[in-house]
């Protein structure tokens, strides 16, 4: 698995976290823009980017394949040169609306995306040609609510989030499920709201452990949860279970080699991190809170380790 990837009171006395120096750049898009902020939570390098991004990623050859519109995976180098671009549009026999929450540069240089609408993954060559169509199944239609976060697996499988079904399914490359996970509402009562009042199943990402497990971002479920292929929960983060942190709109999750989880939280307001790190035992070793260079609608992010790809610094000297 690659590596990737402010408080509440409590009895008068609020925990606070700092960025480890050096630790970690953060890439990621809101506020009308993609950025990449450095340790020191200073903007390095940003491009304009008005739409709300669900996914994000920087590329091993340092380019960055970004989320710029409602259907559109854009390939960007660091020199903000447009040098791939992809807009889905409805399938054959489909009028409806599309949308894409989800997108993956693959080894053999093609892209995985995830169409909602059109209820299918595609794999798109560097001529936009889909070579491949997985079919999805979705119990509850909605161009904006059939998938959030999409991913191929090694063994070629794919791990695909349904919002609107509250349901995770791995899928073989014919489209048969083979896996699936439902979350429940944890014996809360069903809530709106995108903030930490919201409550429900919409779950927005999922990744495969080295141990087989899944572990699954609740979105508004406002949980973390690692579950078996049986489906059992085998660990997880509960929304008030880290001192100082409220669990909102739980979406990215990055998995380090050390085993420590950084969790996106989105739609939880100022007093909370938008991104933290927390060891197995459930200790934050590392928290991002920067709500000025991003808001409270900060989805997408990739964590960029320092041995990473990323050499803007001396790229643009």
């Amino acid at each position: 698995m690659r590596s990737l990837i402010a408080t509440l009171t409590v009895a008068l006395v609020a925990p606070t976290f700092a960025a480890e120096p050096g630790k970690y750049r953060v890439l990621a898009q809101d506020k009308g823009h993609v950025a990449v902020v450095g340790p020191d939570g200073k903007v390095e390098w940003e491009v304009e980017c008005k739409y709300n991004s669900h996914d994000i990623h920087l590329l091993p050859n340092g380019n960055l394949l970004l989320h710029t519109g409602p259907a559109t995976v854009t390939e960007m180098t660091p020199k903000k040169e447009v040098v791939w671009k992809y807009e889905a549009r409805p399938k054959d026999g489909y009028k409806g609306r599309v949308e894409v929450h989800a997108f993956q540069r693959l080894d053999d240089g093609l892209t995985m995306v995830a169409e909602s609408g059109n209820r299918r993954i595609v794999e798109v060559d560097k001529d936009g040609k889909v070579v491949k169509e997985v079919p999805l199944t979705v119990n509850k239609p909605d161009p904006h609510r059939d998938t959030r976060m999409a991913r191929k697996l090694p063994g070629g499988t794919y791990l695909v989030c349904h919002e609107g079904d509250g349901t995770v399914r791995e899928y073989d490359g014919s489209g048969k499920v083979v896996w699936s996970y439902a979350l429940d509402l944890a014996g809360r009562p069903q809530s709106p709201g995108h903030g930490p009042e919201g409550h429900g199943t919409e779950v927005f990402g999922a990744v495969r452990l080295p141990n087989g497990n899944t572990l699954i971002a609740g979105g508004n479920n406002n949980r973390v949860l690692e579950v078996d292929k049986e489906g059992k929960i085998v660990w997880s983060i509960d929304q008030k279970e880290l001192p100082g942190i409220t669990l909102a709109w739980v979406t990215t999750l990055h998995v380090l080699p050390n085993g420590n989880v950084i969790v996106g939280n989105c739609h939880a307001g100022p007093d909370n991190p938008q991104l933290f790190e927390v060891n197995r035992d459930k200790k934050v070793v590392w928290t991002f809170k920067n709500f000025t260079v991003f808001g409270n609608n900060c989805a997408a992010h990739q964590v960029l380790t320092p041995d990473g790809p990323w050499k803007l610094a001396t790229e643009q000297k």
